[in-house]
């Protein structure tokens, strides 16, 4: 093998570990209860393969969490390039937080059970989702369209009002009327 490849059984267990993911976040949508066989047979792997990879439910529902949560960072610099600064924060905002927190209902609801059992979530998700928000405002100072001194922290806690969007009504136009509002304290006056 040369410097730098990958083996096949350790690309295998990447590919294993991404699919149990995936199924395991698109089984959250629907419900906060994971099962580890549904999940084994809809990756097509083994029962076994799920528990070598995540030990517990916990520990599979936080996994799920923090890819989410780079998936939602992930995309921030992408943003950037294909919208101007404010499109792109409403983009991310509408198209990609909001639209989150409401397909992954269950998600929230097994992570609300998880965090009152054993305490908070990462705090590596947490400064990850920070900093997303701060590339955000920063891109913005620099195009003139947003204040430069805003804290992150508090944009974000701001933005944590998504939370309260009902999914049974339009959270779309919820969201664009909460952005509204956040725009005005954040724009350039």
């Amino acid at each position: 093998m040369t410097t730098g490849s990958v083996s096949p059984r350790r690309a295998d267990t990447r590919r294993n570990h991404e699919r149990i993911l995936a199924v395991a976040a698109e089984s959250l949508t629907r419900s906060a209860e994971l099962s580890f066989n549904a999940i084994a047979k809809q990756a097509e792997v083994g029962v076994g393969t799920v528990y070598r990879h995540f030990p517990t439910p916990e520990a599979l529902i936080l996994a799920v969490y923090q890819r989410e949560v780079r998936h939602l960072v992930d995309v921030v610099p992408r943003l950037l390039v294909a919208h101007p600064p404010e499109v792109a924060f409403r983009v991310w905002t509408t198209g990609h937080l909001a639209h989150y927190l409401m397909t992954k209902r269950g998600l929230a609801d097994a992570l609300r059970v998880e965090t009152s059992v054993r305490g908070e979530l990462p705090a590596s998700a947490y400064h990850a989702m920070v900093g997303a928000v701060s590339t955000l405002l920063t891109a913005n100072a620099d195009a003139g369209t947003a204040r430069d001194d805003l804290n992150p922290e508090t944009v974000l806690l701001g933005l944590a009002g998504l939370l309260y969007l009902n999914p049974g009504q339009d959270w779309r136009e919820q969201t664009d009327a909460l952005l509204d509002l956040l725009w005005c304290g954040m724009g350039k006056t």
